[in-house]
């Protein structure tokens, strides 16, 4: 578990459109551009090892370079150089923030002065979803699957905690940047398992909102 009192004030920030990442979750990244090399060479000499992962704000008239207010900080807790100097790395989610501003600099990457407030449960422990239909659920996701043509291991989904199961789905399933970013603003568990489920329905209803079953 992370320390609360060890979240920095001030962190680099990887602006990465359709990357979700999520409080206990991990996401595998390939680093390959200088600037970010050179965010990842700066962030493994720090004590806390955090990179914000936040989604470029890409609504039309939006100004360029704008990021969403809430991003989700991950833990470098892996990763392997290239021969040709390229790495891969794993990110752990600790816990979202909010952008309070960004900072003018000398580096090549983006850093962020955010806070954490408000987001306390992510330090804590697995959240559970009482409400979870998983059998209508993984019956939904099946046709949704099918529909994309897309691969998984059934059993692995059947015996996967609540957590688990709605944060990887949230992560892997290929939704739009913006409905990733509601995703990832989802106050509980529970609200997020709500809004991944609408979101599978219209996909499946061909994105035809006035018949997306709430």
């Amino acid at each position: 578990m992370f320390p609360a009192a060890d979240l920095p004030d001030t962190i680099p920030v990887f602006p990465l459109p359709g990357a979700l990442l999520l409080p206990r979750a991990k996401l595998p990244l390939h680093i390959f551009e200088p600037r970010y090399l050179a965010m990842l060479d700066d962030t493994l000499k720090t004590q806390h090892r955090l990179i914000g992962m936040v989604q470029p704000y890409e609504a039309p008239g939006a100004e360029a370079d704008r990021l969403h207010r809430i991003g989700c900080a991950g833990r470098l807790t892996g990763f392997s150089e290239t021969e040709d100097g390229r790495y891969m790395v794993t990110l752990t989610g600790i816990s979202r923030f909010r952008v309070l501003r960004e900072i003018d600099g000398f580096t090549p990457y983006r850093r962020c002065d955010v806070t954490w407030d408000g987001f306390a449960r992510d330090l804590g422990g697995a959240e559970h979803d009482d409400g979870f239909d998983r059998a209508k659920f993984l019956d939904l996701l099946s046709r949704f699957f099918e529909e994309e043509s897309l691969k998984t291991d059934w059993e692995a989904m059947r015996d996967a905690d609540d957590e688990m199961l709605i944060n990887s789905l949230s992560m892997l399933c290929p939704f739009e940047p913006e409905d990733k970013q509601a995703l990832l603003e989802a106050p509980s568990l529970q609200t997020r398992r709500e809004t991944l489920i609408t979101l599978i329905e219209f996909s499946l209803r061909g994105g035809n909102a006035d018949e997306v079953m709430q």
